[in-house]
């Protein structure tokens, strides 16, 4: 399986890995899997850092340097199918992070691991809820 990561799981899985339920800890520890990360998620990882809601202990791109070592990931593109998919989605709220990763996730035909009820409610791309 081909598993984009919502950004609050990849901050979960580096930082807080316990707030994985144990079958998304399964499914991104498996061999048979391949984990994919979107250019958004460390976009948004760096707007929570400057709002002050993340407080990573070490200067951001330090810490996303280390997050990248420790959970090796391949680079979702972002591409112009994407940016137009993410307009024409049929999902319940406008977020622009949710709105890329969603797009990426169907364009790239990629499961989208989330806890966010919003997006796994999608019937437009797959979904692994947390």
């Amino acid at each position: 399986m081909k598993l984009l990561l919502d950004t609050h799981i990849w901050i979960w899985s580096v930082a807080e890995p316990e707030r994985l339920s144990s079958g998304v800890r399964t499914e991104l520890e498996s061999p048979d899997n391949e984990i994919w990360l979107s250019p958004i998620s460390v976009w948004e990882f760096l707007i929570l850092v400057e709002k002050g809601r993340l407080t990573p202990g070490i200067p951001a791109r330090q810490w996303i340097a280390e997050a990248m070592s420790r959970l090796p990931a391949r680079e979702a593109p972002l591409t112009h199918d994407i940016a137009q998919e993410s307009r024409v989605l049929d999902l319940p709220h406008e977020d622009p992070a949710d709105r890329f990763l969603a797009a990426t996730a169907k364009a790239l035909e990629l499961t989208l691991v989330t806890a966010d009820r919003r997006l796994a409610r999608s019937r437009e791309f797959a979904v692994l809820s947390n």
